[in-house]
């Protein structure tokens, strides 16, 4: 019963994207169709099929080792923050195993954000994304640089693939600038994905990545389509140095020497971690005002609540009973409200001990919403990045294309919701 209402949310969900869109009759079907396709092909690959959990098991396993050795530096400075029991090779000398959030999470941050962008400036990711890019929109039938863009926010993050694509951006006509500011609410950056590791199962994280930038695809493509003719289906020089990166480049037209560059990599990273610790402790504490505030009025009234109740229907079509249903929707609307790190934070050791048990011992925690509240968590959006996507486009593009950015703010929110409710229903179609 619950497997057949998953199936049948995956199609309300394209239902909703529908009803919101804003060109219904220019909407192109046939490329809808041939993604989500291929999108269930990946969901069932990763879950079901056995050299396609080796893969994705492989891929969480080099972001856990990346993140270990990372330890190795953070015990160096703070040894009283890791754990002895991580062997003296790491050099921790902390007591328990119980490490706190900003060291489990986010510290390992500082190398592993330097580490993709050393593969940048040596001319490994840009490679990967340009032909990624192209190979994705000759399969799925989208502009050039909407397929491109999908794929290079999955490595670059959301306001880095828009500050290297200014000048494409500025070259496009606001109906295209629209869909890659709703493409932007979907991303989830590959060097953040450490963090995400060290609270939630690998597995589900890393299978969200791909479903994330296809499903993208899928719901940009019915809230905004966009006819591009082939005159214009091209990718402009990105950044204004003829490939995908140009961060590394500077205004004499000369490399920036290496260790220059690595040391803003690390400082960004630094900022990275600053502006995380920073939202999380204000959005936790904002919440728990609004929650007292709250219960002047009723003891049983609280944001969480709130939020569970406008989230309910959607988290009752991913396939659960009502009960549970309500559960995960108040962790969906507190994400959408504050960030991902929060809910992780609150449910990390709950999900820990349930995959530690091989999900034996029943409760809330079963594979399937696991599988759901972990894909649904892997993403970008929340109201807070609207405000950072209209931001960086505000220094990029002119007035009238941010101004239709601007008006599209509730489209944004839309897409970024739809994407991650699609990429929770199709792993949760294949994990019971």
């Amino acid at each position: 019963m619950y497997l057949a209402i998953n199936i049948i949310g995956i199609f309300v969900f394209l239902g909703v994207a529908f009803l919101l869109s804003n060109n219904k009759k220019g909407i192109h079907w046939r490329s809808v169709v041939t993604v989500l396709v291929i999108n269930v092909v990946l969901a069932w690959f990763f879950t079901q099929f056995s050299y396609g959990r080796d893969a994705v098991q492989s891929a969480a396993d080099g972001f856990v080792w990346l993140v270990d050795a990372s330890y190795k530096g953070i015990a160096f400075a703070l040894p009283n923050w890791v754990p002895a029991s991580m062997g003296p090779e790491i050099g921790g000398a902390m007591a328990g195993d119980s490490m706190n959030f900003i060291t489990s999470a986010l510290l390992p941050v500082l190398m592993i954000v330097p580490l993709f962008d050393i593969l940048t400036y040596i001319g490994v990711l840009p490679f990967i994304i340009k032909w990624v890019g192209k190979g994705l929109s000759f399969i799925t039938g989208q502009p050039k640089f909407e397929s491109f863009f999908a794929v290079e926010m999955m490595f670059l993050g959301n306001t880095e693939a828009l500050a290297v694509s200014q000048r494409q951006l500025k070259s496009m006509k606001a109906q295209r600038n629209v869909t890659i500011a709703l493409m932007s609410m979907s991303c989830v950056t590959a060097s953040i994905l450490g963090a995400y590791i060290g609270m939630m199962p690998g597995v589900y994280v890393i299978t969200a990545v791909p479903l994330n930038v296809l499903n993208a695809i899928i719901i940009t493509s019915l809230l905004n389509p966009v006819d591009v003719p082939a005159e214009e289906d091209i990718i402009v020089s990105v950044g204004g140095a003829g490939d995908v990166d140009a961060s590394d480049v500077e205004a004499d037209g000369k490399k920036e020497p290496f260790f220059s560059f690595l040391g803003d990599s690390i400082l960004g990273a630094g900022r990275l971690i600053l502006i995380i610790i920073a939202n999380v402790i204000a959005f936790v504490a904002l919440a728990y005002m609004i929650d007292k505030l709250l219960g002047l009025i009723n003891p049983n009234l609280s944001l969480e609540n709130i939020l569970g109740v406008i989230m309910f229907p959607f988290a009752y079509l991913l396939g659960f009973n009502p009960e549970d249903a309500f559960k995960l929707a108040r962790f969906m609307g507190t994400k959408l409200v504050t960030n991902e790190f929060v809910v992780m934070g609150e449910v990390s050791k709950d999900i820990a001990a349930a995959v530690k048990d091989n999900f034996a011992g029943g409760g809330l925690y079963t594979k399937h919403f696991v599988a759901v509240l972990t894909v649904f968590l892997t993403s970008f959006a929340n109201f807070s990045t609207t405000g950072m996507i209209i931001g960086a486009f505000k220094g990029i593009v002119d007035k009238e294309n941010n101004d239709a950015i601007s008006k599209s703010v509730l489209l944004m929110l839309a897409s970024g919701i739809l994407v991650s409710l699609m990429s929770a229903g199709l792993v949760g179609m294949f994990s019971w």
